[in-house]
């Protein structure tokens, strides 16, 4: 017994208990000066979405699209320096990007969403990932635009296509609902090839069908009262 008493590990004494803490009281300051560094970027990128969410709402009140996102463009260059801020700082401290990730994750997407919806309205197609990292300045090797973010920016952007498609008809632009419900059944069929494991953004993918239905009986209601010029071209995909 005697034995088995001397290879019982002693109690950490009161010395390193305090130098251990002393390590984490470190390690957590650090990290909280570094959140704030982030959040102060992150404000900033945040207020310049908002502002090119209020430009882009102006398209809903039948303005003309070209004035609306030429001004809209004007703080896509500023998110582009603030994201190259962010990269700054997470360069300070390597390998720890994920786990600082969340504190800008939410106005990415919204970010995504607000360029996807501007890129939509200038071409009628969609932004691919690369070509939202180029207008971000964002490097997938070293600060990139994460792929669920950027799916979950689309998702987004598809919800403001109902009510765009109302407010054209509204406006006498029948055509646009046959554009809009071809462009959504397409996206609905790519991301329909994909296994969603995060929840969130299953969730959001679903609500896209209901974007996709709300677009199509707006479609529907224009063909039967045979508003639709040059004849029912049915779903072909998005065209210009």
């Amino acid at each position: 017994m005697a034995g088995t008493d001397d290879q019982v590990p002693p109690p950490p004494s009161s010395h390193s208990l305090e130098k251990q803490f002393e390590s984490f009281r470190v390690q957590l300051e650090e990290s909280a000066a570094l959140r704030e560094q982030i959040r102060a970027v992150v404000m900033e990128i945040e207020s310049s979405t908002r502002l090119i969410q209020a430009n882009l709402l102006l398209v809903h009140q039948s303005r003309p699209i070209p004035e609306v996102i030429e001004k809209a463009k004007e703080k896509i260059n500023d998110l582009k320096k603030f994201y190259g801020q962010l990269a700054e700082i997470l360069r300070e401290c390597p390998g720890q990007y994920y786990r600082y990730h969340g504190d800008w994750r939410s106005e990415t997407q919204a970010v995504v969403s607000q360029l996807a919806f501007m890129h939509w309205l200038e071409t009628g197609t969609l932004l691919v990932h690369t070509e939202a990292e180029e207008k971000l300045g964002l490097n997938s090797l070293e600060f990139g635009l994460e792929t669920e973010d950027y799916l979950t920016g689309i998702c987004f952007m598809s919800n403001d296509l109902p009510r765009y498609v109302v407010n054209r008809v509204t406006a006498g632009d029948y055509d646009c609902p046959r554009k809009v419900m071809n462009f959504l059944t397409d996206l609905h069929a790519a991301f329909r090839m994909l296994n969603l494991r995060n929840d969130f953004l299953r969730k959001k993918f679903d609500s896209m069908k209901y974007d996709l239905r709300r677009v199509e009986e707006v479609y529907y209601d224009v063909k039967i009262r045979g508003l639709i010029s040059g004849g029912d071209q049915g779903i072909q995909g998005q065209q210009s």
